[in-house]
């Protein structure tokens, strides 16, 4: 499998929502764990008394839901506040893992806040699986904004850099 193909994969888990996908080809092993929603168990029950349950299922026991007020408002939706911040050009996360602003501790960072960035030139490092994977700028431009400290984990379509084009 090469870095495409594992990157499409990735794609495909995270837009049908699977809990995970484990490969193993020509003795290279990937897994990709998604963030699929845990399901939940709700018993109604008539009459107030509960059913029995087989011997190999354990009781769950789940508080009454009410039914939504008429006049209740829908939730806001919610948005990210580093999200509204940012202006110009977005670059995200391609992959889950830890972001890095230089090839190694000891060497300064890919780019600061003010620099001019040409496209295909790298921004950072995202380590993903032991794999150093290395993020190009996708336009010319300023960095204004750079969103995740240095080694910390991002997540997929997590914002990375705000770019001011020109």
């Amino acid at each position: 499998m090469n870095f495409k193909e594992i990157l499409e994969l990735i794609d495909k888990v995270a837009e049908r929502g699977i809990g995970g996908v484990e490969i193993e080809q020509a003795g290279t092993k990937v897994r990709i764990e998604g963030k699929a929603a845990q399901p939940q168990v709700i018993h109604s029950f008539v009459g107030g008394e509960m059913p029995q349950q087989p011997a190999m299922m354990p009781a769950i026991s789940v508080p009454a839901l009410s039914a939504p007020s008429a006049h209740a408002a829908p939730p806001p939706p919610a948005a990210a506040p580093q999200e509204e911040k940012l202006a110009g050009h977005v670059i995200t996360a391609p992959l889950v893992g830890t972001f890095y602003r230089s090839p190694n501790p000891e060497s300064p960072s890919f780019v600061n806040v003010g620099d001019r960035v040409s496209k295909g030139q790298v921004l950072c490092i995202i380590e993903a699986m032991k794999l150093m994977n290395e993020i190009e700028s996708d336009v010319d431009g300023v960095v204004t904004t750079i969103v995740p400290a240095n080694a910390q984990a991002v997540e997929y379509g997590e914002p990375l850099f705000a770019i001011k084009v020109g």
